[in-house]
């Protein structure tokens, strides 16, 4: 793993909202951390309606995790493009978050509850 990503259990349960409807409920959320960056949580995906999740066609690439795939969130009210992604297969070293999604804090409200 790159030294400067850090992956955690994150503490507490954690929940995320849009447009009108709860996307997601964890308490196995991950917390990686990259370097100077705020940490970004990762929720498995069986914590995850993904119902609501229609896969985009838009990929971008991180060295160190690996290519990410996009999520936009489709709810009655409209549609949320590219509100969160996931790496699947991550790069080796960072296989702990395979099977998670990660959700743009502007596009959903995420919550500690």
């Amino acid at each position: 793993m790159a030294d400067h990503i850090r992956i955690t259990k994150a503490p507490g349960t954690y929940v995320v909202r849009a447009g009108g409807a709860i996307l997601a409920e964890s308490k196995a959320a991950l917390e990686v951390t990259e370097g100077d960056f705020p940490p970004v949580l990762y929720i498995p995906q069986e914590d995850v309606a993904m119902a609501f999740m229609e896969p985009s066609p838009t990929r971008s690439n991180c060295p160190w995790k690996g290519e990410a795939s996009y999520y936009s969130i489709v709810t009655k009210s409209g549609s949320i493009e590219d509100a969160a992604w996931s790496y699947e297969p991550p790069n080796d070293a960072l296989g702990r978050i395979a099977g998670h999604l990660a959700f743009y804090p502007s596009k959903v409200t995420l919550e500690r509850i």
